[in-house]
């Protein structure tokens, strides 16, 4: 069956202001989610539709693959897709449930009652069959996440130096007051606190917030940083938005260590 059969209905693409709920756990905002399908159609799919609201995804195309996937890259929560060419998924499940405690939301497209019961018994966290609407698959997954890690999972505000960054509500304070962006330098921002000290790639942060025609562009991209700068530094001691000369730039929010006397 080709992969968009699977799909019932694909939702209208949200704007690049639509929020996203997503989970802090150390390594971004977003939640890693590994979407394990042998379909290269499906996984680009998913890939595509699940980073509209607001997951990284990572793709496997095998039990094999899935396992290394999660030993090496700890996601957040794990698609498992029946059909394996390795495996069944349900004995993927049982594998990976034996190693980890990562949430798992089992897919099908059989959707019998004996397989549905068969897959929450071994571990899954929650079950969905084909054909399912992407918007319903990402609600899966925050609800799974809501259940397994607490509902600070979604919180996604970044503080630090008296500056206050809600990535829900898309409000920034400093000081307690607001501080007024346009709509270019809010998405700006945007990227780089939900990647809050990591390095974001010049070309990256062209492509997310103006788009691939932007990519090369680099001097616009400096003009932009600049602007932000300017309304968010000057009450703070130290540079907020460090330049990585040659590669991009990354928001820094870890506490500056003090000079140790010798």
């Amino acid at each position: 069956m080709p992969p968009k059969a699977l799909v019932r209905q694909l939702a209208p693409r949200p704007t690049r202001q639509h929020t996203h709920a997503a989970a802090s756990t150390g390594r971004g905002i977003y939640p890693l989610v590994l979407a394990v399908d042998p379909q290269p159609g499906m996984q680009r799919l998913i890939k595509q539709e699940m980073s509209i609201h607001g997951f990284r995804v990572i793709v496997a195309d095998s039990a094999a693959d899935c396992l290394r996937r999660a030993e090496q890259q700890r996601p957040d929560i794990v698609l498992i897709e029946e059909g394996l060419p390795d495996m069944c998924g349900l004995e993927l499940m049982r594998v990976l449930r034996q190693r980890s405690t990562v949430p798992i939301i089992f897919v099908t497209g059989s959707g019998t009652q004996v397989e549905k019961v068969r897959a929450l018994e071994l571990g899954a966290d929650d079950y969905l069959e084909k054909p399912f609407d992407p918007p319903e698959l990402g609600s899966r997954i925050r609800a799974v996440l809501r259940r397994t890690m607490g509902p600070q999972a979604l919180e996604r505000t970044v503080a630090f130096d008296g500056i206050e960054i809600d990535l829900n509500r898309r409000v920034v304070t400093r000081d307690g007051q607001m501080v007024d962006l346009t709509r270019s330098e809010w998405l700006l921002l945007e990227h780089l606190a939900a990647n809050a000290d990591r390095v974001m790639l010049n070309e990256e942060l062209l492509t997310k917030v103006w788009g691939p025609e932007y990519q090369g562009d680099v001097p616009y991209l400096r003009v932009w940083i600049s602007r932000l700068r300017h309304k968010l530094e000057p009450r703070t001691h130290r540079s907020i938005i460090r330049t990585v000369k040659g590669m991009g730039y990354m928001l820094h929010t870890a506490p500056e260590r003090a000079a140790v006397a010798c």
